[in-house]
């Protein structure tokens, strides 16, 4: 083999100018993609500048029609007031009373638990004392 067959047979080395072209295909579909989310966006703020001018179109003729917001609140209250006796007393004739439960502890599993004394661990063994030639301080004397 001479030595200019194994340099043709030697991969393609990479050249300044296609790095160059495929940095420049790249950065178009970024500005392309940055262009359509400025758009995306412009729409959106117009949405939401028309929701804006509904919702006060819509606030001005409920307080044409009720008044002010302070009135029908007061309105509201009043009616509410009103209706108070008349809601008690349905619910009084609707209510459903339900005599007191009593557990049924004939079952053993159904019997009722004492407290369950809980005591400090060092109460419970007794203080910690090393024993004579434990040479591990968590030792603790056989009961």
């Amino acid at each position: 083999m001479s030595f200019s067959s194994l340099i043709s047979r030697s991969k393609p080395k990479h050249r300044a100018v296609d790095k160059v072209a495929e940095l420049g295909a790249e950065n178009e579909t970024l500005v392309r993609q940055v262009l359509g989310a400025m758009e995306y966006i412009g729409q959106l703020e117009l949405v939401n500048a028309c929701l804006t001018d509904t919702a006060r179109k819509v606030t001005e003729q409920r307080d044409a029609a009720w008044g002010e917001r302070d009135g029908f609140q007061r309105e509201l209250a009043t009616s509410r007031a009103l209706l108070a006796p008349y809601l008690a007393a349905e619910a009084n004739a609707n209510a459903i009373t339900v005599p007191a439960s009593i557990r049924d502890t004939a079952k053993p599993e159904d019997q009722a638990t004492a407290p369950i004394n809980v005591r400090p661990l060092w109460e419970a063994i007794g203080p910690v004392v090393r024993t004579e030639g434990s040479t591990d301080p968590a030792h603790l004397p056989a009961a």
